[in-house]
């Protein structure tokens, strides 16, 4: 198992950041072709712009051997449920192709977790696709329960 660095995505990182999110079946069917500069498509460089100016997000990448491997976003948000709890959501995971099954993927889950206990989030969530099953059994090995069902709607 590597040992990774973890540290929050600078605007170089963008380009392989959406090069991971477009790395699997599922997300290349939404997802268009990463962009080769801001003159390609300035949606992606305004949203991270955006994130990286939101002290409630973390956009996080890690490190192995001077690359990067991983990536996944943080957004904390306040609450009056749970008794004024605030909450991690974790999203828009992915490890690299060529590094998957190596156990970063936990790495990077008990980092962010981490990250959540030290911020006094009492509560961590995410959601994935109905259709990654081995994501659905990783998930659960943290500790992860399936609680609720989710809903979305493109608008």
């Amino acid at each position: 198992m590597a040992d990774l660095i973890f540290r929050t995505a600078t605007r170089a990182d963008v380009p392989e950041i959406l090069r991971l999110l477009a790395d699997d079946e599922i997300a290349h069917a939404r997802e268009s072709a990463p962009p080769i500069d801001e003159t390609v498509d300035a949606a992606y460089w305004s949203a991270f712009e955006a994130i990286d100016a939101d002290p409630r997000n973390d956009l996080i990448v890690a490190e192995a051997g001077g690359e990067i491997v991983g990536t996944f976003q943080l957004t904390f948000t306040p609450s009056l449920s749970r008794r004024g709890t605030e909450r991690m959501t974790i999203e828009a995971v992915r490890i690299r192709g060529d590094q998957r099954g190596r156990g970063l993927g936990r790495q990077m889950m008990e980092w962010a977790l981490e990250r959540a206990r030290e911020r006094g989030c009492r509560l961590a969530q995410l959601t994935t696709d109905k259709r990654r099953t081995d994501a659905h059994r990783f998930y659960a090995s943290l500790g992860f329960a399936a609680t609720h069902e989710g809903f979305k709607i493109a608008l």
